[in-house]
Order: C-alpha cells, then structure tokens, then sequence
C-alpha cells in the first residue's frame, strides 16, 4: 500500500513543502457489532453483498484528542429497509455529520483474508470521482468522505475481524503548502468576530449543522457570509476574501483527512491555483479560533484531471499500531451474561433458518406457554429439550422431593437438591432451568394430582378441591400440556381439563425397554359451541377438518383408570426402565410438539404413518410428518407410528365424559375420584363388559366325525 504520511509541518511555516494530512480515526461502537450479528442471523444469513451504511463525525472539540469516524447501531439499516437501501438517517444533528459508507461483510474468516482490498479501494475511489465529475458532491459534499468496511463477524464466539479505509484521490504533483497559521491570527479582528458569528449560525442550523464542505466569503467591511458549494457563482463578487471550509475532526498542526478530497473537487471543478482553507475546529459548542487553522496551499492540476476516466490513484487503508493490518475486537468479556447466553442459545435457531428451515417460528416458540405434569426423569428431559427449540415459558407441577436416586438420571438436580430431606422436585428443576439459562420464565408448582382410584376423606375433601381449581388454572393459562408422570391415574384429570379446554396435550410414557409418546387430538367440542348440551355424537368425533378426531391417552382403554400403586412391590412402584430410554421418550415428545406447531393445521392434523403422504393437503410441513402416535423398542431397537381414534367411550375424553364435567364441575370430579365404577358406568364401558361377560359360544354336542373335511368349522 502507498506511503500515506510524511514529516509533519509546523504552524506559521512560509516554506512550500508537501501538504501534509492527518488520517482519519475509527471507532465501531459496540451496538454497531450487536445491531450487524443480529442482522446477520435474522435477515442477511450467507448473503454477501455489499450494505450501505452511515459513519458520523463532528469538527474536532478538544486541543488535546481528535474526533473519530463511528459507527453506531443506526449506522446500519433497519429491519424493514432493504438491504441495498440506506439507513434512515435524521438529519440536523451538529454533532453528527453524516458519510456514506460500504460494508462488506463475508461469510468466513479466509473469505475476509481474500478480499482483494486494492480493488475495493480503487471502487470506492471511483465513486468519489464519479460524484465529483457529475455534480453530486457539490450538491450533497458528505459523499466526498465516502469510507470502506470489511469484516468478518465470528458469531460463536462474539469477535469481529474489522479494516477501514477512507478513500483518497492522490494529486500528482501533490499541493504544496504555503501558508498555515491559527485562524485567531491570519483574520482581522472584525473579522475574527464576523466569522465566528457567521460560522457560529451555520452550526446551530437545523438545515446546515450536518454539511461538511462550504464557502466562506468576506466583504470589505468584514462582513463574513457562509454559503453552499453549489453557490459559488455567488462569492465571485470583486474585493471578497474567499475560504474553502470544512469540519476538521484532527487537533493536530496539519488538517485533518477530508481536505484531501476537497482539494481534487476544487482542482477538478473550479480550476485554482491558489486556495484558503478554513480547518473549522470548535471548543464548548463555538468556534474556536485558536485551535482552528487557515492555511494557503498551491494547487498544480495534473494532466487529465478533467477526464472522469482518468481515476487517480487512491490511497486510505487505517493503519493499527503504525502497520497496515486489521483490527480484532471480542465482545463476549464485555456483554451482560444473560444477553450473551440468550444470544448463544439463539444461535442454532437462528442458523436454521438460513437454508434448512425458513419457516422456523421463533417468535411463536419463545411465546408459547409449556405445562409440565411430573418433573421427573421425562421432565426433566422435556424442559431441557423444549429450552433448546427456543421456548421460554416453562412451568413444572409435581409435589414429589428429590430424592438421592433421581440425579443420575433426572437431568436437573444435583447432589445438593437432595440433602436435609430433598428440595421439591417443582422449585428445584425450575431454579436449575434459570441456572442453566437465565432468560427462561421457569416457575415450580408444588401440588398434588387428584386421581381417579384414590377415594378421599371429608377431612382432604377441601384440598382436593383447592388442587383441582388450580390445576383447572394452570391449564387455562397455558398454550401446551405435557402428561409426564409415573401413573396412568395421574394422567386423568390433565387430560379431561385438556380437552375440555381444547390445548395442545402431549403424553410419554415408559415401559422397562419401550415407550409410547403421542398427542391428543381436540376436545370433542372443539368445533361446536361451548355450551351446546345436545349433539350428534358422531359429529362431536369430527375435526375442523372433516377427520375423524384422534383419540387420547384413554381412549383405548375398556377400563376406568385406578390405584395402581398399591399391592405393589417396590420395582413396580418405581419407574424401572433403562436408563437410555427417557431421553429419547423426551425428545420425541418435545419433537412432536414443535411439529403441531409448525403444521398449518395445528393440533388439528391427521394424524400421518411412516412413509405416508402428508395430511396438510398435499404440501410437505416443514418439519416433516406429523404422527398421532409413536411407539418405540430398546429391546429390538425399533419404532412405528400408529394412528388411534377417539373412542365415544373414552372415560377422559369423550363427549359424555366432558359435557357432564362442564355441568357438575367438582360435583363430578369427586364422584370419579371416589367412586371406582362411576366413569364406567357413565361411559357405558360397564355395560360393554357385561355383555362380553355374558356372551357364550354354543357348541354342537353331536359327535362329529373329524375325518370329513366337510364338517370342519372355520371360526
């Protein structure tokens, strides 16, 4: 890269030496880096292509440190701009003049070491020349600060490979000094006055606070005027004084770099020999004549400046620590813990949507609200996973303590959960979710289930009753169930409130090796008015859809559900099952729920098989089928998905079964909860089992001779 500075040149030199230049200084503010990984995740993903952006500086402020070039979050477009649009910059702000610039962003860390950075360079100089030829930069002079951003932004580990270059046109021969002295000592002092009010105006303006570039002009009575570039033609006048001015960001001797633009503008355009400039410089919000500079310099305009194919050379790379290489910065130590661990979960997420899944909803999964019944090994498992897909709304329910044997193989507790007596296992996998991610909205719920088989006495009556009204609650306020407990009985009451409320149920369950994850279908209501009392019954069993509804946890049960702890032996009352098959049980589960989703029918979809075509008429779902059911084996390392319908006799779901818990409420509840029959009886099961009980085969009592073929009956 071309040699960019040379030896300094004092204030007050009279000698003509080359006009030196202070480069210009970066700075990224770390909201751009934050506003660029969020653009880059949520709408940008592999494309490449260069963005506009906006860099903003001021006249320098301070004797002691110049002003930078930065870039802030509003440096970069916004969400509903495309991507080749500018930033919807205000305008006004004295205190940020605004520059084009061009951000190339790549993909990965060797593609921004392969930049060809002279042809970079060399487009963006073109651009400066191009609006210096065709009039733009004396209509908008900003344009004349044109800057260049590569980077590479490592969104894993939250570091930011980052160059600047601030593209300057190159005179040959270079313009030469002649004069340079303090603005306080090469004005008269009337026109010391007359500048710094009219200088003084020209900030506070709404209209010119943010232009960069312009004229000053002095009459005779030293009265000074600051005019636009394209009003030259006006500052022709005879016995004027006539100043180039501009923001000068450096506090240094020499002026600062945009004047080296400036100066092949007027080369190009007016044709001077010899010009003033003003290095406008302020202190407190005024002009500040001391530390601002006028300096007379000689202009030899080389062969072809005239010709706007004739591009001159450019120059404009940053230089870090006095050497032309880039800039690194790492976020990660600087970010809020929380932020960066919302930012790191998303990630996966958000990479999805790259190429594999576009239509992944991530809005829809960080809003939805999750009930977990029974925070065991399942719940466990289900927490982490639904977490993992981007959900932020976790409650656990159970009423069980940890205890020593659950941290193996329940995921969110530990050792410490278990001493003086156990922590409750709702309160202590709620604590670890937040642990584990602070963003999540986990809350514990400690209760017990009303269960069907499990008669209570006029003393618990009133707790039941509590338990049940806030199960009915936790329910309602919740968008998805998951049934996630150890008995089948515990399974009862969430199922009835799920389909009585019409919510998203999934249910898992295990065996010693094989396991069942499947979804509910909707409640028997769920397509007629609420407080219907007389239906059809077969078109209570109809989806939205015409389909036939799928059935849920009980529906193909031909028993009411009961006690089936007692006269149990401790394995049997224990959930005894290979240790690999929770995860797997969980996942699933958590799979299928993000799948309902997903699917444009929602919890109303047919249910799908292995290798069938999709139920959403015709076009695949995003995430593939949806299956009603999911039975899998450890023991022979297989699984099928299956379809069950609803059953009109199903003691949780049914239409019977839900009309009569909408009339009697906890009137009813009581009667399935103490008395074993009454949800058979209700359901007609009672009946069906009599008439199986009494259904005899009658057998002919002649003997038959069994050598005649003829006489042999094919049961």
């Amino acid at each position: 890269m071309a040699q960019e500075e040379k030896s300094r040149s004092g204030c007050g030199s009279s000698s003509s030496t080359i006009l030196q230049f202070v480069p210009f200084n970066s700075l990224a503010d770390e909201g751009f880096w934050h506003r660029l990984s969020s653009l880059k995740l949520n709408k940008y993903g592999i494309d490449d292509s260069p963005i506009p952006i906006t860099g903003f500086y001021a006249p320098c402020s301070h004797s002691q440190v110049s002003n930078h070039l930065r870039l802030l979050a509003e440096s970069l477009p916004t969400d509903e701009n495309d991507q080749s649009s500018m930033p919807a910059i205000s305008r006004g702000n004295r205190n940020r003049c605004p520059v084009p610039g061009t951000l190339y962003n790549t993909n990965t860390l060797e593609a921004f070491h392969a930049l060809d950075k002279k042809s970079l360079l060399k487009e963006e100089a073109n651009k400066i020349w191009e609006d210096i030829h065709n009039g733009r930069a004396v209509e908008d002079s900003a344009v004349l600060s044109r800057f260049l951003l590569i980077s590479f932004a490592d969104l894993k580990k939250w570091s930011f490979h980052y160059w600047f270059a601030f593209p300057a046109l190159v005179l040959d021969p270079p313009a030469t000094l002649v004069e340079s002295k303090r603005a306080s000592e090469w004005f008269t002092s009337e026109e010391v006055k007359s500048v710094s009010v009219a200088c003084n105006d020209w900030r506070n303006s709404s209209l010119t606070a943010d232009v960069p570039f312009f004229f000053i002009s002095i009459a005779s009575n030293s009265h000074a005027t600051i005019r636009h570039l394209k009003d030259w033609e006006a500052c022709q006048a005879d016995n004027q004084k006539v100043l180039f001015g501009f923001y000068d960001p450096c506090h240094e001797k020499d002026p600062g770099w945009p004047l080296r633009n400036f100066l092949a503008l007027i080369s190009s355009r007016w044709n001077l020999k010899s010009v003033h400039f003003l290095c406008f410089r302020e202190s407190r919000g005024f002009m500040d004549m001391e530390s601002s500079l006028v300096i007379e310099a000689l202009i030899t305009a080389p062969q072809g400046l005239n010709d706007r194919q004739l591009v001159p050379n450019a120059v404009g790379w940053e230089k870090n620590k006095n050497k032309y290489v880039y800039r690194c910065i790492n976020l990660a130590t600087s970010m809020d813990p929380t932020r960066l661990a919302v930012s790191a979960a998303d990630l996966n997420l958000k990479l999805m949507r790259w190429r594999a899944l576009p239509s992944l909803n991530l809005d829809e999964l960080s809003s939805v609200k999750c009930l977990l019944i029974g925070a065991g090994t399942l719940g466990c498992q289900v927490a982490r996973m639904l977490m993992a897909w981007g959900v932020r709304k976790i409650t656990l329910l159970d009423n069980g303590r940890v205890a020593m044997s659950n941290p193996l193989r329940q995921s969110l507790y530990t050792l410490d959960d278990c001493l003086d007596g156990g922590d409750f296992k709702a309160l202590a996998a709620a604590k670890s979710l937040k642990r584990i991610f602070p963003a999540v909205e986990a809350k514990g719920e400690v209760m017990a289930i009303p269960m069907p088989g499990h008669p209570v006495t006029n003393q618990e009556e009133k707790s039941v009753v509590d338990d049940c009204s806030r199960l009915y609650d936790l329910v309602d306020s919740h968008d998805a169930v998951f049934l996630l407990t150890d008995t089948r009985e515990s399974r009862w009451l969430p199922t009835l409130l799920c389909a009585s409320a019409n919510k998203i149920t999934i249910t898992a369950a295990l065996g010693f090796d094989s396991f069942l994850v499947m979804r509910h279908g909707p409640g028997p209501f769920s397509s007629v008015h609420a407080n219907t009392s007389s239906v059809d019954m077969e078109n209570l069993a109809q989806t939205d859809k015409g389909g036939k509804r799928l059935g849920c946890y009980f529906c193909n049960d031909v028993v009411a559900p009961t006690d089936s702890t007692a006269n149990r032996t401790l394995d049997q009352q224990c959930t005894v099952t290979r240790p690999g098959l929770a995860p797997i049980a969980s996942s699933l589960a958590v799979e299928l729920f993000v799948s309902i989703l997903h699917h444009p029918d929602g919890m109303f979809a047919e249910g799908d098989i292995t290798n069938s075509t999709s139920s959403s008429g015709g076009s695949e779902p995003p995430l593939g089928i949806l299956p009603h059911q999911i039975r899998g084996s450890l023991f022979h390392f297989s699984q099928m998905t299956l379809v069950g319908h609803s059953s009109n006799s199903c003691t949780a779901c049914c239409s019977t079964v839900v009309s009569e818990y909408r009339k009697k409420g906890i009137e009813f509840l009581l009667q399935a909860i103490n008395h074993p029959t009454y949800l058979e009886d209700l359901t007609g099961l009672t009946e069906l089992k009599e008439s199986a009980n009494s259904f005899k085969l009658d057998w002919d009592d002649e003997t038959d001779d069994f050598d005649d073929d003829d006489d042999c009956v094919e049961i």
